[in-house]
């Protein structure tokens, strides 16, 4: 889906991630001994939204039905709450007599639904009358109760006379956690929600339901949350809202105190802080009466008590409603406290420096510096910026600007970022200075920019006339190594590394080490040999996690780990290495470098269509590709075509010829064989097959040309799934050499595929399936099997051929939908010959047979002579009863 509005949020919200209360309910709701079913929770966490879920399940089991909401005014007066559900004619002057009244008249008997189910909002609220009655009714067994309780308010009498004994069933709602957010989004918006717009919302929301839907509605509307057409994501930081979710902040915000409300807006402004430094300015019966309503939490953060608010958004409604008076002096009162203290304590320096910041548009240079430093340290980002974009010009030097530098790099602005470290690097007055400015600089331009090559080269040629000292020339040497490998220059990126310490601990540089390790792996993955590049990237990690100088830094980790990822799968594990890549993309904070999040999330994408997961696929390519946009044309251009190939497989072609449409108005940044990918699988889900083939031909020789032997062996697999026994032959003869030169069951199994698919060998191709399989890659296994059944059932072996077809189908059901055509009329795909399964393909796209003749340079007559064959083979008389047949 590509626009949303208000009112279709609204109207779609769904009620996800409730279903064992739901479940719950229909459990308990039949039983005679349950008498009712008790919701509570915080406000907006969805109590009213399920409990009215429930009261329609019951109506549609034929229940009675009553509703009533509780309220302190309807409080002051018995049975204000309830009165209307009361039957006509019941007399409640006397209490005895009068429930015997309204027990006969609300009863039923002799009927299959004799109870009826009475719905009543905040119980809490009830007054004691109306509590009274609702227990009698419920003992009585005429009435079950349904009923909402905001756990936040306290021990209430109705609750506690309502709620007693096992025959009343209690549940607590807590807020939703990522996956219920995820999946709310996603039915909400019709389409894949980007990880970084789910972590927003998930933060900014606290998985309050409530306030989550009123963020989605803002951010719809104003445009902030929008679609790509694959992909839902976050065109900005800050979330709009709405004026109800606003109201409904200030109304809980309400409850504080004055002196409170001065905590409060001290922690909108800057949070957490600790307890001990609030404590100087609240008396600690405040602060409690804050926790205790729920407006602050308190928790211990290592060897200290932090404080925060209870909810994103309450620092959102404070800030708003602060004028600029108030802000400077509240931030300025917090400045005489700190200094009062000493700032004695390590966060102490950023605290006072972005109070005096905030306040008076200035700080102290040395104390701006210094707590900088502090916040890039803890990956606090956009804090670091503020604070070193506010050092005066004339005290910024080489360390200034180069931590400015990587500082927009781990940010994420990659343009701001060259135009930095170019000035830090012109500053640069020692060899390590200009190696320090290098490492950053070159790091930006290959993985923020995708800068080309012959730039990158220049770069490091203008370091080397200023570098002599030997270890600052291996440093040069493994820059030179990286930018290699992303032009696939990947021979020379191996034979830079060639000599490089098998152990971390044997290099003179620990850092230098961690980072020509991790591209000696990646180059060794892309050359086919993952498990050599297992084992250079498990070195790497260990001797990165050790303390001290050597180990890795935050944006080191998070490649290794996309490496790793990239190896297990070029070992043949890919479900492994589907779970490492996931693992830690988990556990990335939104502050993680966009580059490094971006190269994890194309090696999972891969991941996912060499294991023949489309979807899955197509999710993480939209992932990158949103995320490159307009920056990093290198990326893009792989995410699109990645985007591409898994839309064909999905039989979108529209998108997928969208999505190289968009690839096709990028700037030449190279080629990479695997993006030829994008545009043969196009020519698949069209039944080009002809074309399909010749456009993996020509990128396969690529691949071998530029010694990309990952890459070729999965285009030639592609071949050998799309090809006759002749071309599968020519390509099984290529990819036995890769078997042997390449150790992995990944290559051995692929390799045994073509070889089979090439003789038409039903036992080899189940022998395939098996060990295509075991690697995770779920698509070519059905594919063999499939066509080893239709190879069975021709030669007569129908126990065999069933027991095969059954395997297939099992295989074909993990594969989120894929359409391939050895998946498509798995008997008719091998009784055809490749001419006529082309022709067949075409035709049941409707073409007609012009079409066909032209797309294939044959004549009319040739293609109808094709069809006629075609359709005698298949015992059918018309081309619908054809695309009924292949499509199915």
């Amino acid at each position: 889906m590509h626009r949303n509005n208000r009112n279709s949020v609204l109207r779609r919200w769904p009620l996800v991630g409730r279903e064992a209360e739901l479940s719950g309910f229909d459990e308990v709701l039949p039983e005679a001994r349950s008498a009712g079913f008790l919701i509570f929770g915080p406000a907006g966490v969805g109590k009213s939204r399920l409990a009215e879920e429930c009261l329609d399940r019951a109506i549609a089991l034929g229940y009675r039905a009553g509703r009533a909401v509780a309220t302190a005014a309807a409080a002051s007066v018995p049975l204000g709450a309830i009165a209307h559900l009361l039957p006509d004619g019941a007399d409640l002057s006397d209490p005895v007599s009068g429930f015997a009244d309204v027990a006969a008249l609300l009863s039923r008997p002799g009927a299959v639904r004799p109870r009826m189910v009475i719905l009543v909002d905040d119980i809490h609220l009830l007054d004691a009358t109306s509590a009274m009655l609702l227990r009698q009714l419920m003992d009585a067994g005429v009435i079950f109760l349904l009923g909402t309780v905001r756990s936040q308010e306290g021990p209430a009498p109705a609750v506690s006379a309502l709620g007693h004994g096992d025959a009343v069933r209690q549940v607590d709602l807590a807020g939703f956690d990522r996956d219920q957010v995820t999946r709310a989004l996603e039915r909400v918006l019709e389409g894949p929600v980007g990880r970084s717009a789910v972590n927003h919302l998930l933060a900014t929301s606290g998985g309050n339901p409530l306030y989550l839907r009123e963020l989605v509605v803002g951010a719809v509307d104003a445009g902030v949350l929008t679609c790509d057409g694959e992909i839902w994501d976050m065109t900005a930081d800050r979330l709009p809202g709405t004026r109800r979710l606003t109201d409904l902040i200030r109304s809980r915000l309400a409850v504080a105190p004055h002196a409170g409300r001065q905590v409060l807006q001290v922690l909108s402004l800057y949070e957490p802080l600790s307890l001990a430094h609030l404590e100087q300015d609240a008396e600690p019966e405040v602060l409690d009466q804050l926790e205790r309503s729920g407006l602050i939490v308190v928790v211990q953060e290592e060897r200290r008590t932090a404080v925060r608010l209870a909810h994103p958004l309450h620092g959102e409604v404070l800030r708003a409603d602060m004028t600029a008076r108030c802000r400077r002096d509240t931030l300025l009162r917090q400045v005489r406290l700190l200094r009062r203290t000493g700032a004695r304590r390590r966060e102490d320096a950023i605290h006072l420096a972005a109070f005096e910041l905030a306040a008076t548009g200035t700080a102290d240079p040395g104390l701006l510096v210094r707590a900088a430093v502090l916040a890039a340290h803890a990956h606090a980002y956009p804090r670091a910026l503020d604070l070193l974009r506010a050092i005066p010009q004339d005290h910024r030097d080489f360390r200034i600007e180069l931590l400015l530098g990587k500082t927009l790099y781990e940010a994420g602005d990659f343009q701001q970022a060259e135009d930095v470290l170019s000035r830090a690097d012109a500053m640069a007055a020692t060899e390590q200075e200009v190696l320090s400015a290098l490492v950053v600089r070159t790091q930006n331009l290959m993985w923020g920019l995708g800068t080309s090559y012959a730039k990158v080269l220049d770069v490091i040629e203008s370091a080397r006339c200023r570098v002599t000292d030997p270890l600052g020339r291996r440093v040069l040497l493994v820059n030179e190594a990286a930018a290699a490998l992303t032009v696939g220059e990947v021979r020379h990126s191996l034979a830079l590394t060639a000599d490089l310490e098998r152990e971390g601990t044997h290099a003179p540089d620990a850092q230098t080490w961690l980072w020509a390790a991790m591209t000696r792996s990646m180059a060794l993955a892309v050359t086919g040999r993952g498990e050599e590049a297992e084992g250079w990237i498990r070195r790497a990690i260990a001797f990165g996690s050790t303390a001290g100088e050597t180990r890795a830094t935050a944006t080191q980790e998070v490649a290794h780990q996309a490496v790793l990822a990239l190896a297990l799968a070029e070992s043949g594990r890919l479900a492994e290495a589907r779970e490492v890549g996931e693992q830690a993309f988990a556990g990335l904070p939104d502050a993680t470098a966009t580059a490094d999040r971006r190269m994890l999330a194309f090696y999972l994408a891969r991941g996912a269509w060499a294991a023949g997961h489309p979807a899955q696929a197509r999710r993480w390519f939209a992932e990158v590709a949103r995320s490159s946009r307009p920056h990093t044309p290198v990326m893009l251009s792989m995410a699109l075509a990645g985007v591409a190939a898994s839309a064909a497989l999905q039989g979108d072609a529209d998108a997928a010829e969208a999505a190289l449409a968009e690839r096709g108005r990028l700037p030449a940044t190279g080629f990479f064989p695997e993006e030829r990918l994008g545009e043969a699988w196009l020519h698949v889900a069209r039944g080009e097959l002809t074309r399909a083939r010749a456009v993996l031909t020509v990128a396969a020789q690529e691949a071998f040309e530029r010694g990309e032997t990952a890459s070729e062996g999965i285009l030639l697999t592609d071949l050998v799934r799309l090809g006759e026994a002749g071309e599968a032959g020519e390509a099984a003869g290529r990819l036995a050499e890769i078997a042997a030169e390449c150790t992995g069951l990944l290559h051995r199994s692929r390799a045994d595929l073509a070889a089979a698919w090439a003789a038409h060998d039903p036992d080899g191709l189940l022998a395939a399936a098996d060990a295509l399989e075991a690697t995770g890659a779920d698509l070519p296994a059905a594919e063999a099997a499939s066509t080893a059944a239709a190879i069975l059932r021709g030669a007569g072996q129908s126990r065999r051929a069933n027991a095969a077809s059954v395997r297939a189908e099992a295989l074909a059901a993990r594969c989120e939908g894929a359409r391939t055509p050895a998946l498509m009329a798995r008997e008719a795909a091998v009784r055809l010959t490749g001419r006529e399964r082309e022709i067949a393909l075409l035709a049941s796209r409707s073409m007609l047979s012009k079409d066909i003749a032209a797309a294939l340079t044959i004549s009319v007559r040739t293609v109808d002579n094709h069809l006629q064959r075609i359709y005698h083979k298949l015992g059918i008389t018309t081309r619908k009863e054809l695309t009924e047949r292949l499509l199915r």
